[in-house]
């Protein structure tokens, strides 16, 4: 909608992954280079680690773009996997029949593919997205899964893509023999404040933009604060900010502009302050409810409820705001059409 406004040929903040649009920041370009270093070895794990939103599987979706011809990749985004669901989904993923047969019997047929992989000068790469969902077991069952080898070389190698409670996981105490086949790590941070506004110009240039002047140096450090470096977040904010400069018939934007559309999407996007307070406190409100065996003050209850109640009215209210929003496009859209007829 906005992109012939600003001369763009296409979308520069969609959320969908887009391998195309990977923006190599100091943390990405390692992950990236240990992702790389892991295909080198062709065995044991590598594990990439990163809050959500800080762009894992776009990481995934860049390396899968590139990979050699002699690599066969399966990607599997994991819910709670018990070990024998793993290895039917794992299978599957390979294009392994699994219907009616036992583990057993998949197990073989999977070893089966794997050895003609190999004998055709071809190796199998798992890519294991979510992988701080997977229990203890069934992370161990990936390990025994990499014991499939041919000439001292492992059949199936695996990459983990998590967020940071992975890595916890990965640290207990009967995890050591996979840990001891983790050839790489990395945790991936949110960008710097230089690096959001490099983000913004790089997917701003990959999508047609000019390079013309557009934010200035405030707009720029406001978008960075407000999203705090997240890359999913920052696609999210600028996409409204770039609708809202289509709608206000803006050319550029300074602070003001952004803050205008922060005021929108904060409740949409980000938790207030007081409503992530009390949220915190109803998470911790079970552990907290009793202190020294005395139940606490009703007091406390009232607040907290009153506390929940004002996030509701903050909710509806944020509706209403969106409803307006888009009436405003409508008359916007309206507008230009009978511009358009008129001069017909």
């Amino acid at each position: 909608m906005y992109e012939n406004y600003y001369g763009l040929t296409s979308k520069p903040f969609q959320l969908t992954p887009d391998p195309s649009f990977f923006f190599g920041s100091k943390w990405h370009k390692r992950a990236m280079s240990y992702l790389q270093y892991g295909l080198s070895q062709a065995e044991g794990f590598i594990v990439i680690t990163g809050d959500i939103g800080t762009g894992k599987t776009t990481i995934a979706n860049s390396l899968l773009d590139d990979m050699q011809e002699n690599i066969v990749a399966a990607q599997i985004v994991t819910p709670k996997l018990s070990p024998d669901e793993l290895v039917k989904m794992v299978a599957s993923k390979f294009n392994v029949p699994v219907k009616g047969s036992t583990k057993s019997d998949i197990l073989t047929d999977l070893e089966a593919f794997l050895m003609g992989l190999h004998q055709q000068g071809k190796r199998a790469l798992l890519l294991v997205d979510e992988a701080q969902n997977l229990p203890l077991e069934t992370i161990e069952e990936l390990r025994m899964l990499s014991n499939f080898q041919a000439g001292g070389k492992p059949l199936l190698q695996s990459f983990l893509l998590g967020q940071e409670e992975l890595q916890p996981i990965l640290r207990a105490p009967n995890m050591e023999q996979f840990r001891q086949r983790i050839v790489a790590s990395c945790h991936l941070a949110p960008l710097t404040d230089a690096e959001c506004q490099g983000y913004i110009e790089y997917r701003m240039q990959h999508a047609g933009w000019d390079g013309r002047a557009l934010f200035s140096a405030d707009a720029y450090d406001r978008i960075f604060q407000f999203t705090h470096g997240i890359p999913r977040k920052i696609n999210t904010l600028m996409d409204r900010i770039l609708l809202f400069g289509f709608l206000e018939e803006l050319q550029t934007f300074d602070e003001e502009a952004v803050e205008n559309v922060i005021k929108e999407v904060s409740e949409e996007m980000f938790l207030p302050e007081k409503q992530a307070q009390t949220q915190a406190k109803a998470k911790g409100i079970l552990d907290a409810a009793t202190e020294d065996g005395q139940i606490k003050d009703v007091e406390y209850y009232k607040t907290m409820l009153t506390e929940l109640v004002d996030a509701l009215d903050n909710a509806i209210s944020q509706k209403i705001k969106l409803t307006r929003y888009i009436d405003r496009l409508l008359q916007k859209k309206y507008k230009t059409y009978v511009r358009l007829k008129s001069d017909d």
